[in-house]
């Protein structure tokens, strides 16, 4: 079996669907890190440092006879002071919703690489939101989209009509930003065009 160009250290199907699209041949590697943040990270070193845990995590699942860099990501939510991964449970994904209703907030996603030698990159939207009812938050939650989400939506899904601005990166509140993934690639010699 062929090498592939890359190894993509995510279960994501966003991710895998977005790496699609560059027409990059890639194989899924999944890699699970603990997703803590350290008191005196900022939410972009918190974004990179778990994308980098992932990309160094997904490295050493690699096959000794198919070596390729491994791409891990990490995409947060920011409101405010609130640093918001995936929500644990329907109470969480409410809250969450609801911090982010009528209001603007950021988000985050770092994408890095990692073979021989390691980079790292992230890109951050601004989104807004309208404003949401606790019974909208209540049936988009049972409509199953926001269980591993950051913040509680896929703004690819129902939750778009939440969405009144968007400032950035459509692909990066995805949760891989193309632009910065085509130029990270680049560094590591992967030719997309």
């Amino acid at each position: 079996m062929p090498s592939p160009q890359l190894y993509l250290a995510s279960r994501s199907p966003r991710r895998a669907q977005l790496l699609d699209q560059l027409g990059i041949e890639f194989e899924i590697l999944p890699a699970d890190v603990e997703e803590i943040r350290s008191p005196d990270e900022t939410p972009v070193q918190f974004a990179e440092r778990l994308a980098l845990d992932k990309a160094r995590a997904g490295l050493q699942a690699v096959p000794a006879e198919r070596p390729c860099p491994v791409l891990g990501a990490d995409t947060i939510v920011v409101a405010g002071d609130s640093v918001m991964g995936k929500p644990a449970n329907r109470e969480q994904a409410i809250e969450m919703l609801m911090m982010l209703s009528g209001r603007h907030h950021e988000v985050i996603t770092a994408v890095a690489l990692a073979s021989e030698h390691e980079a790292v990159v992230s890109q951050s939207s601004r989104v807004t939101f309208r404003t949401l009812t606790v019974q909208e938050c209540e049936a988009y939650w049972d409509s199953g989209e926001p269980i591993d989400k950051a913040g509680s939506y896929a703004i690819q899904g129902l939750a778009a009509m939440f969405v009144t601005r968007l400032e950035g990166s459509y692909s990066g509140v995805m949760g891989l930003p193309l632009y910065e993934t085509a130029e990270l690639l680049r560094q590591f010699d992967i030719t997309i065009l």
